[in-house]
């Protein structure tokens, strides 16, 4: 496949990113709300609201191929590169937050069965649009592209501790388990920020 074509390809499975995950970002936070502020599911959330803004700054990046000369892309790339890598320290600093604050107040989230649907919906969805975005950056050497197919795989992670963390206060009732979740999730976030720049 030719570097046009995989480049619309990256344009297209990033609009696909942003509408995706803005719609689960509305959700997750409604649902959250409606569990009396379950950091785990607002956090979620507000991660697919951070992922869907990792897609717009792919978007911005690939809207510019063939329209500009090779060292303005070259730019653009780093640039968006560095973005993406930002993307995760505000989310895990808000994440941080929270999940201290609730664990200190004692803040009780109700259980949530909407939620966990929820991260089960994105634990089969977030991988393939994972594989998708990480050939394809690999493909035309994007790296980010690739940062932000990690992202992605981020969300995977995420759903995985989400749906931990929701059905064992589902079940047994251990509310401690939400905002625990919320701080792996924070050690995850740090981490792929600090990799990202790294590579970069």
């Amino acid at each position: 496949m030719k570097v046009m074509e995989l480049s619309k390809k990256a344009l297209l499975l990033s609009y696909f990113t942003v509408g995706y995950n803005i719609l689960e970002g509305i959700i997750s936070i409604i649902a959250g709300i409606l569990a009396s502020g379950s950091i785990a599911l607002i956090g979620f959330g507000l991660d697919s609201f951070i992922e869907s803004l990792s897609g717009g700054i792919m978007i911005w990046r690939f809207g510019k191929h063939g329209k500009v000369s090779e060292e303005e892309e070259e730019k653009a790339e780093k640039r968006a590169t560095k973005l993406v890598a930002s993307t995760f320290f505000i989310l895990g600093a808000y994440v941080l937050y929270e999940s201290v604050k609730k664990l200190y107040l004692r803040e009780k989230p109700d259980s949530s069965l909407f939620g966990i649907i929820i991260a089960i919906v994105s634990m089969i969805v977030m991988p393939f649009l994972f594989y998708a975005k990480y050939k394809t950056g690999k493909a035309i050497n994007s790296k980010s592209l690739i940062a932000d197919s990690k992202e992605t795989l981020a969300c995977v992670f995420l759903s995985v501790a989400l749906l931990i963390g929701l059905g064992l206060n589902y079940l047994y009732g251990f509310w401690q388990a939400d905002p625990i979740v919320g701080l792996v999730i924070v050690i995850f976030l740090v981490r792929e920020g600090f990799e990202t720049l790294e590579e970069e």
